[in-house]
């Protein structure tokens, strides 16, 4: 299963976007499309809400891609 670590420039991002700049799908709204087919999980439990507030530490799961939500770090 391909990873991705996906670093959050705030305290969260809707889970229909992390699809899209994760590259799962091409927009939002195809990535409101695959969480309403129930093809995704966070934290391995199906999330049925299309703008969840995803935050760091969390693991959204969609096919066979994992994507890994991380923290800014201050540089």
């Amino acid at each position: 299963m391909p990873t991705i670590t996906f670093t959050l420039e705030g305290d969260f991002v809707e889970l229909n976007q992390l699809l899209k700049l994760a590259g799962a799908c091409d927009s939002g709204g195809a990535g409101k499309v695959l969480v309403a087919e129930g093809r995704v999980q966070v934290d391995g439990q199906p999330e049925t809400r299309k703008t969840a507030k995803i935050r760091a530490g969390q693991t959204v799961s969609c096919g066979d891609l994992r994507i890994v939500v991380r923290a800014e770090h201050p540089t």
